[in-house]
């Protein structure tokens, strides 16, 4: 039997980061996932005397600041993902292979997104500070040996932000029969945490053909299909309530080169994803915190 890499996860207590832990320590990798306290990415002395003290097959770097709609403007985001990025990267003789986790924010979210592909990059270069960051990381991984860039666009799933994020948060105002609300209908490439975590594994064991993927379903959603999909399968029907007429941009991608990398791959339907969500906030509502809706 094949032996299982070690892998180092950053980001464990995110939502990535979470679901990427449950899966492949499932799977049957051997895990090194330091939190935080036992752990400061910021700090290059002990990223460095971590490399050292264990053999790491491969780095998946999930770890991030800003790039939430609570943190949109979070203080720091370019220096701090920078600086995690780069005490890693630079110890790229230390481990065979690093995953980093980009953004389609890279392609500059002032503008439409649009089923956007990877030749595409570099067109524009992002303003802010979270975007500007996975944008840099990416064009040092252009010219790296061992490290690749997947660019996630708008994965959801179990474990998210509700408060937050927008299909969690819809499918909670209906359990607890309050209204949908919305800033402003927009079209996303929506996609299953789920299937993330397959996608990462196929890129652990196999050798990518390219530095950079865009990891969405290639299927762009607008908002207000998704909560007839949240009514449809509910009991009672939520009102929805939208701030803003019209559109705003538009956040999706192509993801032919993800497709042809991995041509068996099935994605998720985006019905039977919010199914599942919704069973899965039906059965926590206990913990959910109607007030913070």
């Amino acid at each position: 039997m094949k032996n299982k890499s070690t892998i180092f996860i950053t980001g464990v207590n995110g939502f990535v980061g979470s679901h990427l832990q449950t899966y492949l320590g499932e799977r049957g990798y051997k895990l090194l996932t330091p939190t935080h306290k036992e752990l400061d990415l910021l700090d290059s002395e002990a990223v460095d005397n971590f490399f050292k003290q264990h053999k790491i097959d491969i780095v998946i770097h999930t770890a991030l600041v800003g790039g939430s709609r609570k943190e949109e403007h979070r203080e720091n985001a370019l220096d701090n993902n920078l600086r995690m990025f780069f005490n890693l990267s630079r110890n790229r003789k230390m481990f065979k292979k690093m995953i980093h986790c980009g953004s389609g924010a890279e392609y500059d979210k002032r503008f439409p997104i649009v089923q956007v592909k990877e030749q595409d990059f570099d067109k524009r270069v992002p303003v802010d500070e979270y975007g500007f960051s996975k944008y840099l990381c990416t064009k040092y991984i252009e010219q790296s040996e061992n490290i690749i860039c997947l660019r996630i666009f708008a994965v959801f799933g179990r474990g998210e932000r509700y408060i937050y994020r927008f299909i969690s948060n819809a499918i909670c105002r209906n359990i607890f029969e309050l209204p949908i609300t919305m800033r402003q209908d927009v079209y996303f490439d929506y996609f299953n945490v789920k299937d993330f975590v397959r996608i990462v594994e196929h890129f652990i064991e196999h050798e990518a053909r390219h530095k950079v993927y865009n990891i969405g379903s290639g299927k762009r959603i607008n908002l207000k299909t998704i909560v007839k999909m949240i009514n449809t399968i509910t009991e009672k029907k939520s009102k929805l309530i939208i701030a803003k007429k019209g559109l705003n941009n538009e956040y999706t991608c192509n993801n032919e080169r993800l497709v042809e990398e991995i041509p068996h791959f099935i994605f998720t339907s985006m019905e039977d994803s919010i199914k599942d969500l919704y069973e899965w906030y039906k059965k926590n509502k206990k913990s959910l915190k109607k007030e913070l809706l």
